[in-house]
């Protein structure tokens, strides 16, 4: 892809997703994670309703009459994308790879954050950590991350979701809000995750394929392992094959919701034929 067709690419995604994050998403993001606390803003004349425990004693004896603070929240926070760059995000059967969802999700999620000016940084993880953008503010800032996660090319294909949790712990000293996206084929992450979810506000997001869910009886058919690139004949018309690959992938996908759920982060999932705005507006109006 060339340098114009990048950028044609990154105008296109931003017209989609800043219309969602202006008309939608903004609101939403800002009601479901609150700011780090209330902070003082002013003084003012006391009125009828207001909590008596915010009287500013000093201001009210020397104007004789009362006045009380006025707090307002103390918005500014740091929105961390993670994603998966493995080769099993290169993936879909339907009219969009795995990848190119996680890319509109990504940059909607930015686009929010941003109307709100909280900060936003990337990690682009493999089984290894193959890109870190450290969180900034402005929408410059928000165009080359939608540009990195269109053309970057990962040096691996494997995944290692515990590395790139370990990573996010070093690198964020402060509680971030965190959206990692992802397929969630992989295993032994739940401890490290429970770590992280303890000092930051994560949420999984798992993008899948319908025909990731089941293998349709093909025959014998050659299978590539995206991941390990190892070529494989396969019979599918065996129902034994069938069961057994169908029970691999319910494991991993409950895997995945028990790991989240017990860690205490928020998990969605979304099919690529499926519509990302409901499932992320329903998650926002759940957290709430």
């Amino acid at each position: 892809m060339d340098t114009k067709e990048i950028l044609k690419k990154v105008r296109k995604i931003e017209i989609k997703t800043r219309r969602l994050s202006d008309h939608i998403f903004g609101g939403e993001y800002h009601s479901t994670f609150k700011g780090r606390g209330m902070t003082f803003s002013e003084v003012r004349q006391y009125q009828f309703g207001d909590d008596v425990r915010n009287i500013d004693w000093n201001v009210t004896a020397r104007y004789n009459e009362p006045y009380v603070k006025v707090f307002e929240e103390e918005r500014e926070l740091t929105m961390m994308l993670m994603v998966d760059v493995s080769g099993s995000e290169f993936f879909g059967t339907e009219q969009q790879f795995k990848n190119e969802i996680i890319t509109e999700i990504a940059a909607t999620l930015a686009f929010s954050a941003t109307q709100n000016n909280d900060k936003i940084g990337l990690i682009l993880f493999s089984d290894d950590i193959e890109l870190y953008i450290p969180p900034k503010k402005g929408r410059s800032h928000v165009l080359r991350i939608i540009r990195e996660l269109i053309e970057f090319q990962p040096k691996s294909k494997q995944t290692n979701i515990a590395e790139a949790l370990k990573f996010l712990r070093n690198v964020m000293k402060k509680k971030a809000i965190v959206f990692m996206m992802s397929d969630f084929i992989a295993e032994d992450y739940k401890q490290t995750l429970k770590i992280a979810a303890g000092k930051h506000d994560i949420t999984g997001i798992r993008i899948y394929d319908k025909h990731e869910e089941n293998i349709p009886n093909l025959g014998m058919v050659n299978m590539q392992d995206e991941e390990s690139g190892e070529l494989m004949l396969v019979n599918t018309s065996s129902k034994k094959v069938r069961q057994e690959y169908s029970k691999f992938y319910t494991q991993k996908v409950g895997y995945f919701k028990d790991s989240f759920a017990k860690s205490g982060a928020g998990s969605l999932s979304c099919r690529t034929d499926e519509s990302y705005v409901k499932k992320l507006l329903g998650y926002f109006k759940t957290r709430g």
